[in-house]
Protein backbone atom coordinates (compact mmCIF):
# COMPACT_ATOMS: atom_id res chain seq x y z
CA UNK A 1 0.00 0.00 0.00
CA UNK A 2 1.33 3.47 -1.18
CA UNK A 3 0.38 4.99 2.34
CA UNK A 4 1.77 1.92 4.19
CA UNK A 5 4.82 4.59 5.73
CA UNK A 6 2.50 7.83 6.21
CA UNK A 7 -0.10 5.54 8.48
CA UNK A 8 1.61 6.46 11.23
CA UNK A 9 0.87 10.33 10.81
CA UNK A 10 -1.93 11.03 13.05
CA UNK A 11 -5.12 12.12 10.97
CA UNK A 12 -3.43 11.35 7.63
CA UNK A 13 -6.41 10.68 5.18
CA UNK A 14 -5.48 7.72 2.56
CA UNK A 15 -5.91 10.16 -0.49
CA UNK A 16 -2.85 8.29 -2.14
CA UNK A 17 -3.46 4.86 -1.19
CA UNK A 18 -3.08 2.75 -3.66
CA UNK A 19 -1.48 5.00 -5.93
CA UNK A 20 1.20 3.44 -8.34
CA UNK A 21 3.74 6.06 -9.22
CA UNK A 22 6.26 3.45 -10.51
CA UNK A 23 7.49 4.56 -13.68
CA UNK A 24 7.19 8.33 -12.72
CA UNK A 25 11.04 9.57 -13.12
CA UNK A 26 10.59 12.21 -10.48
CA UNK A 27 7.86 13.45 -7.67
CA UNK A 28 7.68 16.00 -5.47
CA UNK A 29 6.05 17.02 -2.29
CA UNK A 30 4.42 20.54 -1.85
CA UNK A 31 3.43 21.86 1.26
CA UNK A 32 1.34 25.49 0.81
CA UNK A 33 2.64 27.78 4.07
CA UNK A 34 -0.43 28.79 6.90
CA UNK A 35 0.14 31.37 9.49
CA UNK A 36 -1.10 32.20 12.85
CA UNK A 37 -0.59 35.17 14.53
CA UNK A 38 0.66 34.97 18.51
CA UNK A 39 1.63 37.55 20.96
CA UNK A 40 5.34 37.51 19.86
CA UNK A 41 4.11 37.92 16.29
CA UNK A 42 3.53 35.06 13.43
CA UNK A 43 4.25 31.09 13.40
CA UNK A 44 3.13 28.73 11.35
CA UNK A 45 -0.36 27.27 12.60
CA UNK A 46 -1.04 24.15 13.86
CA UNK A 47 -2.24 22.60 10.55
CA UNK A 48 0.69 23.32 9.05
CA UNK A 49 2.71 21.75 11.16
CA UNK A 50 0.63 18.69 11.00
CA UNK A 51 1.16 19.09 6.86
CA UNK A 52 5.10 19.28 7.62
CA UNK A 53 5.07 16.44 9.60
CA UNK A 54 2.94 14.46 7.23
CA UNK A 55 5.40 15.25 4.22
CA UNK A 56 8.15 13.34 5.76
CA UNK A 57 6.89 9.41 5.37
CA UNK A 58 5.42 10.54 1.94
CA UNK A 59 8.83 11.57 0.45
CA UNK A 60 10.65 8.63 2.00
CA UNK A 61 7.66 6.21 0.99
CA UNK A 62 7.46 7.83 -2.90
CA UNK A 63 11.16 8.60 -3.43
CA UNK A 64 10.36 11.68 -3.82
CA UNK A 65 13.10 13.76 -6.18
CA UNK A 66 12.66 17.43 -3.62
CA UNK A 67 9.87 18.91 -1.02
CA UNK A 68 8.63 22.25 -2.12
CA UNK A 69 8.16 24.47 0.77
CA UNK A 70 5.89 27.25 -0.31
CA UNK A 71 4.50 30.80 1.62
CA UNK A 72 5.69 34.37 2.39
CA UNK A 73 6.38 36.36 5.73
CA UNK A 74 2.88 38.18 7.10
CA UNK A 75 4.70 40.71 8.85
CA UNK A 76 8.47 40.47 7.50
CA UNK A 77 10.62 37.97 9.49
CA UNK A 78 11.45 34.36 8.90
CA UNK A 79 8.77 33.25 5.67
CA UNK A 80 6.35 30.35 6.08
CA UNK A 81 8.87 28.54 4.24
CA UNK A 82 11.91 29.05 5.82
CA UNK A 83 9.42 27.85 8.59
CA UNK A 84 8.79 25.05 7.23
CA UNK A 85 12.29 24.03 6.38
CA UNK A 86 13.19 24.44 10.23
CA UNK A 87 10.23 22.01 11.21
CA UNK A 88 11.53 19.68 8.18
CA UNK A 89 12.34 16.19 9.91
CA UNK A 90 12.32 14.38 6.86
CA UNK A 91 15.43 12.42 4.97
CA UNK A 92 18.56 13.98 4.37
CA UNK A 93 18.68 12.68 0.70
CA UNK A 94 15.64 14.67 -0.30
CA UNK A 95 16.52 18.51 -2.00
CA UNK A 96 14.37 20.76 0.15
CA UNK A 97 13.07 24.03 -2.07
CA UNK A 98 12.39 27.22 -0.31
CA UNK A 99 9.39 29.29 -2.48
CA UNK A 100 9.45 32.41 -0.52
CA UNK A 101 7.23 34.81 -2.00
CA UNK A 102 3.52 33.25 -2.55
CA UNK A 103 1.06 35.02 -0.55
CA UNK A 104 -2.07 32.93 -1.35
CA UNK A 105 -2.80 29.16 -2.40
CA UNK A 106 -3.21 30.82 -6.47
CA UNK A 107 0.22 32.22 -6.06
CA UNK A 108 1.69 28.91 -4.24
CA UNK A 109 0.40 26.73 -6.93
CA UNK A 110 1.76 29.71 -9.64
CA UNK A 111 5.20 30.01 -8.45
CA UNK A 112 6.07 26.23 -7.44
CA UNK A 113 4.78 25.02 -10.58
CA UNK A 114 8.70 26.40 -12.08
CA UNK A 115 10.33 25.16 -9.99
CA UNK A 116 8.99 21.51 -10.30
CA UNK A 117 9.34 22.10 -13.74
CA UNK A 118 13.12 23.58 -13.57
CA UNK A 119 13.50 19.99 -11.74
CA UNK A 120 12.17 18.05 -14.15
CA UNK A 121 9.26 17.36 -11.71
CA UNK A 122 6.56 15.11 -13.76
CA UNK A 123 4.29 14.63 -10.39
CA UNK A 124 3.49 16.12 -7.69
CA UNK A 125 1.80 15.51 -3.93
CA UNK A 126 0.44 18.54 -2.22
CA UNK A 127 -0.40 18.39 1.45
CA UNK A 128 -2.48 20.52 3.07
CA UNK A 129 -4.69 20.95 5.78
CA UNK A 130 -8.53 18.92 4.95
CA UNK A 131 -10.37 22.65 5.39
CA UNK A 132 -7.64 23.77 3.26
CA UNK A 133 -8.09 21.04 0.75
CA UNK A 134 -10.61 22.48 -1.63
CA UNK A 135 -8.96 25.03 -2.82
CA UNK A 136 -5.79 23.65 -2.76
CA UNK A 137 -7.33 21.04 -5.49
CA UNK A 138 -8.90 24.05 -7.38
CA UNK A 139 -5.95 25.82 -7.62
CA UNK A 140 -3.15 22.81 -7.92
CA UNK A 141 -4.69 20.13 -10.17
CA UNK A 142 -6.04 22.02 -13.46
CA UNK A 143 -2.40 24.43 -13.75
CA UNK A 144 -0.59 21.52 -13.21
CA UNK A 145 -2.04 18.99 -15.27
CA UNK A 146 -2.38 21.91 -17.98
CA UNK A 147 1.50 21.84 -17.77
CA UNK A 148 1.88 17.93 -17.45
CA UNK A 149 2.16 17.05 -13.97
CA UNK A 150 0.17 14.36 -12.43
CA UNK A 151 -0.91 15.88 -9.23
CA UNK A 152 -2.53 14.64 -5.84
CA UNK A 153 -3.98 16.27 -2.88
CA UNK A 154 -3.10 14.68 0.49
CA UNK A 155 -5.28 16.43 3.32
CA UNK A 156 -4.40 16.31 6.65
CA UNK A 157 -6.73 16.10 10.10
CA UNK A 158 -5.12 19.07 12.18
CA UNK A 159 -6.96 21.33 15.06
CA UNK A 160 -9.08 23.87 13.28
CA UNK A 161 -9.10 27.39 14.45
CA UNK A 162 -11.77 29.76 14.13
CA UNK A 163 -9.95 31.88 12.22
CA UNK A 164 -8.74 29.05 10.01
CA UNK A 165 -12.37 28.68 9.66
CA UNK A 166 -13.28 32.33 8.29
CA UNK A 167 -9.81 32.79 6.28
CA UNK A 168 -11.36 29.55 4.29
CA UNK A 169 -15.05 31.17 3.75
CA UNK A 170 -13.85 34.72 2.92
CA UNK A 171 -10.81 33.62 0.60
CA UNK A 172 -14.03 31.45 -1.07
CA UNK A 173 -15.46 34.07 -3.02
CA UNK A 174 -12.28 35.59 -4.94
CA UNK A 175 -11.25 32.39 -6.05
CA UNK A 176 -12.11 32.31 -9.67
CA UNK A 177 -10.49 35.45 -9.90
CA UNK A 178 -7.22 34.67 -8.41
CA UNK A 179 -7.01 31.38 -10.85
CA UNK A 180 -8.00 33.53 -13.61
CA UNK A 181 -4.69 35.66 -12.73
CA UNK A 182 -2.56 32.64 -12.24
CA UNK A 183 -3.18 30.75 -15.98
Amino acid sequence: MALAAASHVRGLTPAVAGWDNRGVERLAIVVPGASARTPHGWTLSAGCLACVAAAAPLAEEHGAAAVVFTGYAPRGGATEAELMREAWRGQGGVEVVLEPLARNTAENAARTLPLLQKRGIDSAIVVCSWIHQARVRFFFTRLYRDAGIRTRIVAVKAPLSPRAVLWELAAAPVAWSQRRRIR
